[in-house]
């Protein structure tokens, strides 16, 4: 961490990981596929790493750069986000029920990235923005429980789940990348790392979480809110992260006490019967 500039969230992994490595960090359930992977705050940051090292050293990508990640809520998409902000890139989350035939992001704002962008996408959308004359790569993710490939991967497109096991999991940042920078660009509005990192930490103070606390998330990356509810924040308590996906209602009760979920964020409409755990968004 500088002495000049406050933390970014890469600073918030860093101390997790010194504190506190092998306790979960990020549980994530596809409920469509019956998927249930858990990750500790090392392993989840050597996904970071890894994926830093290919975005850096795989596919050229400088501080500044602008990434694009059309991607669901899922545990590679929280480990993307925290990959960009590593290697100073700004990520920009969207929906991929936004993601359609013809799709291209919209222009960038002031203050955010400009030039060439990465295009990061999941399976499910990949045929939509392959064609994106505008992107200097095309990134596909299967999202596949066990790690599998792309089903059909097109031509020119970087097969993520190929590709990233190349790579070492530890990263050296540039330098130049200091949480001043723009990180993150989210409904027009571009924040820096430190701001990113600042709203975490004014949100777990918000929601009283700490170390204790387990959160149950069901929200896209696509909003503030969302990235601060399904990672940040929880990151910046000590909390851990349940991420969820094609959730089943009829599941929820259970997932909440085999958790041991104490708070949720997201899902509405839904009530916990035993009256112990808090809604926070």
């Amino acid at each position: 961490m500088s002495d000049v500039f406050p933390d970014g969230p890469p600073d918030l992994l860093r101390r997790r990981v010194e504190d506190d490595p092998s306790r979960p960090l990020v549980t994530f359930y596809d409920d469509a596929t019956g998927e249930r992977v858990e990750l500790s705050a090392r392993t989840f940051d050597n996904w970071v790493a890894k994926t830093a090292n290919l975005l850096v050293d795989g596919l050229g990508a400088e501080p500044g750069t602008r990434a694009v990640l059309a991607l669901p809520p899922h545990w590679q998409s929280a480990a993307w986000l925290m990959a960009c902000w590593s290697a100073g890139l700004v990520a920009e989350p969207v929906d991929p029920a936004a993601v359609g035939p013809g799709f291209a992001p919209a222009p960038a704002e002031p203050g955010g990235a400009s030039g060439p962008y990465l295009l990061v996408a999941a399976e499910e959308v990949l045929g939509h923005v392959v064609d994106d004359a505008d992107a200097e790569e095309v990134v596909g993710l299967s999202l596949h429980a066990l790690g599998g490939p792309l089903a059909e991967c097109p031509p020119g497109v970087v097969d993520y789940a190929v590709e990233v096991r190349a790579y070492g999991d530890r990263f050296v940042p540039d330098p130049a990348v200091t949480p001043a920078l723009p990180a993150f660009t989210v409904t027009k509005t571009t924040f820096s790392g430190a701001e990113v990192a600042a709203a975490a930490r004014e949100t777990a103070a918000k929601w009283e979480l700490d170390a204790q606390d387990r959160v149950l998330v069901d929200m896209s990356y696509a909003t503030l809110d969302g990235v601060l509810a399904g990672l940040v924040a929880p990151l910046a308590s000590g909390a851990s992260v349940i991420i969820q996906r094609n959730f089943d209602k009829d599941l929820l009760d259970r997932r909440a006490r085999l958790e041991h979920v104490t708070a949720v964020a997201g899902l509405p409409g839904w009530k916990d019967g035993s009256g112990s755990v808090r809604r926070l968004a």
